[in-house]
């Protein structure tokens, strides 16, 4: 069997920017929906394909702050969605499936990291709901939506490295630890793909996941300047320390290009980052450089498929009942 899960020779690379993607490329009469579409590299990534002509469905906690940051980029509505409530993710779902709009990309951009512990729903871990299970429910419920040759791309990270998915406690019931949270959400990011591409391939539904790179975005709000120092990324001053760091715009590529790159059609199920498909972390021989074996294992995106099915209630049912809910909900 062919091994995918390596550079294509894209042309881009960690510098280049989400308009420099799509450049020269008119999306006029393409639509996406982003979820955080309005900060950070979400914003980044609506201004780019805006720009390109397509437009863009903004999913958003505060949806007021979101019309406000977006109202000069045309073509871009808004709507609420709390990625953390799966009641409102379902009613956020329910209006998109009323409007009707076909969706070209899906891009789970939202997330959560490295917060202090809070619980959720029926007292799931946060980040794990959030940036996992707030997705796979979101993204169940629009299949019907998904245009043959669609993508749904996941934002995932090189926190991967960070953890595997914890079967025996994927919660943290028995003591919490915020980076190892991450990790494991971002994990789950990562296998969400895998499992997605395998059962919307014939339906013409690919997915990827990626690592943005490394920037300063309000997605590190819950860190202290004290630990960004600790971990290099400021100086004292409070200063960028790191010359690693990607601008938003930059930050923002790798999500861009994965969503409308010519060079995947064909492909799914892959990591990627700087703008490209990613080598395996074991090959890569740097810490924190490519995927891990255990985040695009089919096994383990199966099996984490089945366990997200059980928490949230939906589930890949076929495009025609696949926004089915479940008591979870309720």
């Amino acid at each position: 069997m062919i091994d995918h899960q390596k550079p294509l020779g894209s042309g881009f690379g960690p510098r280049s920017t989400a308009a420099d993607v799509v450049a020269g490329r008119d999306l006029t009469g393409r639509h996406a929906l982003v979820t955080g579409g309005h900060s950070g590299l979400g914003l980044e990534t609506t201004r780019a394909l805006a720009e390109a002509g397509a437009t863009i469905l903004v999913g958003a906690r505060d949806p007021d702050a979101a019309r406000i940051a977006t109202q000069a980029i045309p073509g871009v509505t808004v709507g609420t969605l709390d990625l953390a409530d799966l009641a409102i993710v379902r009613r956020f779902a329910e209006g998109v499936l009323a409007a009707g709009r076909p969706i070209d990309w899906l891009i789970n951009n939202a997330g959560l990291m490295a917060c202090a512990e809070m619980r959720v729903g029926p007292g799931w871990e946060a980040q794990f709901a959030t940036n996992h299970l707030g997705h796979f429910a979101l993204t169940n419920r629009l299949l019907p939506l998904l245009r043959p040759g669609a993508r749904v791309i996941a934002v995932s990270s090189a926190g991967h490295h960070l953890s595997p998915i914890r079967w025996d406690d994927p919660h943290f019931a028995s003591g919490y630890d915020k980076w190892r949270a991450y990790g494991q959400a971002k994990t789950a990011n990562a296998l969400f793909a895998v499992h997605l591409d395998r059962l919307g391939r014939d339906r013409g539904i690919r997915a990827f996941s990626l690592h943005p790179g490394k920037i300063l975005t309000p997605l590190q709000r819950h860190l202290t300047r004290a630990e960004m120092i600790a971990e290099g990324w400021l100086d004292a001053s409070g200063a960028l320390a790191d010359p690693t760091f990607k601008t938003p715009a930059q930050g923002a590529a790798t999500q861009v290009w994965a969503a409308t790159t010519a060079l995947l059609d064909g492909l799914g199920g892959l990591y990627c980052e700087d703008c490209d498909v990613a080598v395996r972390a074991e090959a890569a021989g740097e810490p924190f450089v490519g995927v891990k074996a255990y985040a695009v294992d089919p096994e383990e995106a199966e099996r984490l498929w089945a366990l997200s099915v059980e928490l949230t209630g939906t589930g890949f049912f076929g495009l025609s009942n696949c926004a089915a809910s479940g008591s979870r909900e309720a």
